[in-house]
């Protein structure tokens, strides 16, 4: 099976490039969060009685200045002609801006491609989790790491069991994205793990020999989930982050009483269960249009692992020289929560948002207030500092670790010289008028 998008299209060699600035001012995602991001803080904060963490309003607010000369912007000019462009500042978060969140999915597939992943198999290992095991690494970002620890140390140990090896004479790699969100901009966080398909065996010379390992079987996948199940569990029963009382599980509460538990907590559970958090349909689903075909309630996919809630997915597999396919692949699993054609208004002022694919009930849209869909949009901001880019794993890692001193010794001079830089670039006065007589000159 293979990786399912869109390749970008190339110019044709020796064509005429021609930069245009996007103007986002104009699609109907703009325009919902600048007129309705005030009326939602005021109203979230007047129902839970807390206002939304600081770092949600700032992203809303950096959002409404990306891409908008008025807020800063290069100058470019061509030293030949004359001609000169003006190339508006961008606001880089990882929320839902479209944008960024495009610039950063091509930026991290080529470099996935180009620089980290060799050329051998590439097997994605998807693990979804249970509703309540979401919302918990929603809240305590923290515990992503140690799950995703548990998560590679099991698909490898299957990987050297299939390849006859022990932990001591191979190792396998693995790059993994923690993706925050599904097709309906519905909070759920879950794994997509580009693991080696097989492991490097020392050999005699010293040298890593890759030895390749055949496709697991629908058996050995649902021994890999239990197994992470189990560690999983025993992990987060460790840490007291789940309780076993009288031969019940459930979760402790640790901060039920801070404001983000009450304003943004909200959310975040609503969003994961495609319901209302706030306002006069508090509680209720979201509305849905079916534009297609119901598909079989008895569909079963090919090396796809269901067990407690959590789901477990290997079916897909990029050939060694396969290059075009593994690079899809990474932009499918890096993609932004939101493409702005997807998200459009209809006559009676809702908004219409337009699922990746069909679900299999036939749902083709979803249908909400633009109240409701500033809550999903806060519910997808993540942390400040959560590291959510591809993480490396294995043999991977370890190769990386040779430039690691090279590259804190560059960050603490690239820290000083932005430093520096902050302090001699600051905006002149008059600037936020020449970016507005820009913005209306183009």
């Amino acid at each position: 099976m293979q990786a399912i998008g869109r390749q970008p299209q190339r110019a044709p060699a020796g064509a005429p490039v021609h930069y245009e600035r996007h103007r986002r001012e104009q699609t109907t995602l703009y325009r919902l969060v600048q007129q309705h991001a005030a009326t939602f803080f005021a109203e979230t904060e007047a129902a839970a009685g807390a206002g939304l963490p600081q770092f949600v309003k700032d992203e809303f607010d950096a959002f409404l200045e990306c891409g908008i000369l008025a807020h800063g912007f290069l100058r470019l000019r061509c030293g030949d002609c004359g001609h000169d462009k003006l190339v508006a500042f961008s606001c880089k978060r990882r929320g839902f801006c479209p944008s960024c969140g495009a610039r950063r999915m091509a930026q991290t597939a080529a470099h996935l491609v180009d620089h980290v992943i060799p050329h051998v198999p590439v097997r994605q290992w998807v693990l979804s989790l249970p509703i309540p095991l979401r919302l918990l690494l929603a809240a305590q970002p923290e515990l992503v790491t140690p799950v995703l620890q548990v998560v590679h140390r099991v698909i490898t140990r299957h990987l050297l069991g299939q390849a006859g090896l022990k932990a001591d004479d191979a190792d396998s790699g693995a790059v993994t994205l923690i993706q925050r969100f599904g097709s309906a901009a519905n909070l759920n966080i879950h794994l997509h793990c580009l693991v080696l398909d097989g492991v490097y065996r020392r050999g005699a010379d010293g040298e890593p020999v890759f030895v390749e390992v055949p496709a697991p079987t629908d058996e050995a996948l649902q021994a890999v989930l239990h197994k992470i199940i189990t560690r999983m569990m025993k992990l987060l029963t460790r840490r007291s982050v789940l309780v076993e009382e009288q031969g019940q599980t459930y979760m402790a509460d640790n901060d039920s009483d801070s404001d983000e538990a009450r304003a943004l907590r909200p959310l975040q559970a609503a969003a994961c269960t495609y319901r209302i958090a706030f306002g006069p349909r508090a509680g209720q689903k979201v509305l849905t249009l079916q534009g297609a075909m119901p598909r079989e309630a008895e569909f079963h996919q090919n090396l796809c692992a269901d067990m407690q809630g959590f789901s477990l997915h290997a079916a897909v597999r990029c050939g060694a020289d396969d290059r075009q396919a593994l690079e899809q692949l990474c932009r499918y699993i890096t993609r932004p929560a939101l493409a702005n054609d997807r998200v459009q208004c209809n006559a009676a002022g809702q908004v219409v948002l337009k699922l990746k694919t069909p679900w299999r009930d036939g749902t083709t849209h979803l249908v909400m207030s633009p109240l409701e869909f500033m809550q999903r949009l806060a519910a997808l901001v993540p942390r400040p500092r959560l590291h959510l880019l591809p993480r490396r794993a294995g043999t991977q890692r370890q190769a990386a670790r040779a430039g690691g001193a090279a590259r804190a010794r560059c960050a603490r001079a690239g820290h000083a010289a932005r430093r520096v830089r902050g302090e001699l670039c600051a905006p002149p006065p008059g600037a936020a008028e020449l970016g507005a007589a820009a913005q209306a000159r183009v």
